[in-house]
């Protein structure tokens, strides 16, 4: 069975080769090749998955060397894949998420030119994600990071043609890149610390290292983390990268991209285990993010960047349980599981709401829409209710078992990251209400309005033939369409419950994770209490704000709050007066040093040599009077010298 884990990636891997290089002869096949690629990639999934549950928990990891990629005395760095009970969650995740997203993309990208492009780009998309979450070792991991971050440059920027699409590309390319650094350090002091990056000594005697080094490797295993996971502080990036198809936000959101970062966390639990100074800075990220992008979702009327807001959020949740350790390394990995479910189904439902509403995304300009897009409204209803925490759903086992995970870390730092838990599900409860009744409740805004050129920054090129100067005219998506949101609906109502029956998931992944119970000052029960007090609240305030009264065609001023969450509490503000204004003043800083200071001392010394070799050359003039002269005086002064020393 081992010798399947390559073929995992190699099924979306070799659907790339041919989709990008096959040329247009591929055209009218090219989605189909890629989709089948990638759920070929699934099915070896799945035989691998049954492989290891009929092991014994302990011998649940295969293990598959390709070669050896650098054999140089003192460093090597092997090919060899890892398949154990965390990888295997993300593989299924990965290649079943995605093959859905694949098989949308059909019908949603069914009228672009460069739809075999798209396709071979889904697939390599795949095969970075896979070989990230499979490598056996951090420097191959890190080619599977860095082919993430290319690939999704690649699909955020798939409209190159529009300004925004193109910079929202470069945007999340150049700050990924900058938590890149953090991986790629982390990765030295490893090598320095232990002589290897493999996992399996690095985490073995993580013990044995200094708390210092280790809490170095951690704080720069988290920066290569925020970047991709979109955690503050190098959360700008996501938002602007709805200005990719739909499809694409859905995979980034649910299965590949953001995910990336928990894994590295969570595989890496053993250093962060042994600093916890590191495991301190990693909770407060997530509790930070979680309100954050929370805050940013309840101003965003661009249906896409509200669900972005919530994916931020989410992550927070996860990145909180992932910092608390043992306490919670299963709670974050089950909630990104479910979090795949729904969150890719809210995406694609998104995206089938603007398939019959000419690409609008502005959810000021929908209202109404259940009747006329009653699969997508149903499905994306499910969604809602399991990203809330409704009783029952799969958000409601996997995030009330992290915040029950927060209380159980003790102390003040549990009380803190409990409530903030807390005010974050009731945050969450709010923007999805009104996520939902904008969209699919109250009176038909879109008539009579007029609707988005061709030209705007957010309009989706893909359906021109819906003709965007008409009035929408609402309906349901294809059935290529639909039966992945249908399917993801079932995963979003019973996944939940599914881990949870006998703690089976919990099981799962204890021999890799580890689990600790913690010492909860507070019961489950009154946990639970709790949380469905503050979703009744958030659900409430939404209701009162969105359901009882007109929907305004533009959005009113608001508190100052409310206008800093309209741009995104003002991170871009931020990162544009200290990065790159203060880039700005550090690189005009550092030309002036070089040309007063480098360029005057370089050139001082060539001027004054220059000046020397004037002179001197005055000496050589060719006259045989002036150097008799010379020897004259030079003599003169031998004499004199003599003379004065024996005087002396």
């Amino acid at each position: 069975m081992e010798n399947l884990i390559a073929l995992l990636i190699a099924a979306p891997l070799l659907g790339a080769a041919v989709l990008l290089v096959g040329g247009r002869r591929l055209d009218a096949v090219g989605h189909w090749i890629g989709t089948i690629l990638s759920t070929t990639s699934f099915v070896f999934g799945v035989i691998l998955f049954a492989d290891l549950l009929g092991k014994n928990p302990e011998h649940r990891t295969l293990m598959q060397h390709l070669y050896t990629w650098v054999p140089v005395e003192g460093f090597q760095a092997d090919v060899t894949f890892r398949l154990d009970q965390l990888s295997m969650t993300f593989v299924l995740l990965i290649t079943g998420v995605g093959s859905l997203i694949h098989l949308y993309s059909v019908g949603y990208m069914e009228h672009d030119e460069r739809r075999r492009r798209f396709f071979g780009y889904l697939n390599l998309f795949l095969a970075a994600m896979l070989l990230l979450v499979l490598a056996d070792n951090y420097l191959l991991l890190y080619v599977g990071w860095e082919g993430v971050g290319l690939a999704s440059y690649l699909l955020i920027g798939f409209w190159q043609h529009k300004p925004s699409a193109a910079t929202a590309a470069k945007k999340a390319f150049i700050v990924n890149r900058v938590g890149d650094m953090g991986l790629s350090i982390a990765i030295m002091l490893m090598f320095t610390t232990f002589g290897t990056f493999a996992f399996g000594p690095v985490l073995s005697h993580a013990t044995d290292a200094s708390e210092g080094r280790l809490t170095a490797i951690g704080l720069m295993l988290l920066l290569a983390a925020c970047g991709k996971s979109a955690q503050v502080p190098l959360q700008s990036w996501l938002g602007d990268a709805m200005e990719g198809p739909t499809p694409v936000s859905a995979l980034i959101h649910a299965a590949t991209m953001v995910t990336a970062g928990v894994y590295l966390i969570v595989r890496s639990g053993a250093v962060f285990n042994a600093a916890p100074d590191a495991q301190l800075v990693v909770t407060v990220v997530g509790a930070v993010t979680l309100l954050f992008g929370a805050i940013v979702g309840c101003a965003k009327d661009d249906i896409k960047k509200a669900l972005a807001g919530s994916t931020m959020s989410q992550i927070g949740y996860m990145v909180l349980a992932a910092g608390l350790g043992p306490i919670g390394y299963v709670f974050a990995i089950m909630h990104l599981v479910t979090h795949g479910f729904f969150k890719a189904g809210l995406f694609l439902g998104a995206g089938s709401v603007m398939h019959g509403m000419n690409d609008e995304v502005d959810m000021r300009k929908y209202g109404g829409l259940r009747k006329y897009m009653p699969v997508t409204f149903i499905t994306f209803g499910l969604g809602y209710l399991a990203i809330i925490g409704f009783p029952g759903l799969s958000g409601f086992f996997s995030k009330d078992k992290i915040i029950e995970a927060a209380f159980a870390k003790g102390g003040t730092e549990g009380w803190i990251l409990g409530t903030c838990a807390l005010v974050g599900a009731a945050i969450t409860a709010f923007y999805m209400t009104r996520v939902m009744l904008m969209t699919f409740f109250g009176e038909e805004r879109w008539r009579n309005q007029p609707t988005r050129s061709p030209e705007a920054p957010s309009a989706e090129p893909a359906a021109e033939h819906h003709g965007e100067h008409a009035e929408p005219h609402p309906h349901e998506s294809p059935k290529v369409m639909t039966i992945p949101m249908i399917v993801l609906a079932v995963g979003s109502v019973f996944a939940g419950g599914f881990f949870s029956i006998g703690d089976r998931f919990l099981h799962w992944l204890e021999p890799i994770t580890g689990h600790s119970e913690g010492d909860s000052p507070i019961s489950a029960g009154v946990v639970t209490g709790a949380t469905m007090v503050c979703l009744i609240i958030g659900v409430g305030i939404a209701y009162l704000q969105y359901g009882r009264r007109p929907v305004p065609a533009v959005a009113p001023r608001g508190s100052l709050l409310t206008r800093a969450a309209r741009r995104d509490l003002l991170q871009d503000d931020f990162n544009h007066v200290v990065l790159v204004r203060g880039g700005e003043h550090l690189t005009r800083s550092l030309v002036y040093v070089d040309h007063t200071l480098v360029d005057g001392v370089v050139n001082g010394t060539a001027a004054g040599f220059g000046g020397l070799s004037g002179r001197l050359r005055k000496l050589q003039n060719g006259y045989a009077r002036s150097y008799a002269v010379s020897m004259f005086g030079g003599a003169a002064l031998l004499v004199a010298a003599t003379l004065l020393m024996r005087a002396v």
